[in-house]
């Protein structure tokens, strides 16, 4: 989130006529991202006029805060992978079970994160390109990678494949599923546990007989 500078006065002290203005900033920025969200999870084409109105500020106040709508959306993708961050860290710390069963439990909770923010996806590769998109991910793709390290140490995923490609793999399926949601072929409460029944069988060591 952004916050705004910590404004002294010419003898160290600490201006206090700032702070309203702080909170104010800080309340704004909530408020357009929020209201942001909410348009680009319901409309294909969004301007920041558009943002401005239905968050009730004048343009000025929202192009103060984000310079273009490339940075609008910048700051959306970067909240929303906070939030599943938060909700794999949450997910693993309850975890103390083998990293099969955890993968398992992180797909299940983290779901209706990624779930809620899936037409934000198709914004931001549009507007900021696959590869941009591609590095904001690399904290939740760095926990991907870890879960899947510890899987072949436990002797629960296969260790035939390079981890990165697993990875990969793993996230271009769930991506897969987001889209079928959003296309109706697959309902929001059938993903889970699709997605879980085939990541498990792609991660999982093969047999001698296959």
């Amino acid at each position: 989130m952004v916050t705004a500078r910590d404004t002294r006065t010419a003898d160290g002290r600490r201006d206090e006529d700032d702070s309203p203005r702080r909170a104010d900033a800080e309340r704004n920025i909530a408020t357009i991202l929020a209201t942001a969200l909410d348009l680009f999870g319901r409309n294909d084409n969004v301007s920041m006029a558009d943002v401005a109105r239905a968050a009730g500020l004048g343009r000025v106040t929202v192009y103060a805060h984000f310079p273009s709508r490339a940075d609008l959306i910048d700051a959306l993708v970067v909240h929303a992978i906070s939030k599943a961050e938060q909700a794999m860290d949450d997910c693993l710390a309850r975890s103390h079970g083998s990293a099969d069963r955890a993968l398992a439990d992180l797909i299940d909770s983290t779901w209706q994160v990624l779930n809620h923010y899936r037409r934000l996806r198709a914004h931001a590769t549009a507007t900021l390109g696959a590869e941009r998109l591609s590095r904001h991910h690399d904290p939740v793709r760095h926990r991907a990678e870890h879960l899947v390290a510890r899987g072949q140490e436990e002797g629960v995923f296969r260790t035939d494949l390079p981890i990165d490609w697993m990875v990969t793999s793993l996230f271009s399926l769930i991506h897969t599923a987001a889209d079928e949601v959003e296309a109706g072929k697959v309902t929001e409460d059938a993903a889970p546990s699709l997605l879980t029944s085939t990541l498990l069988a792609m991660l999982r060591p093969q047999s001698p007989a296959q």
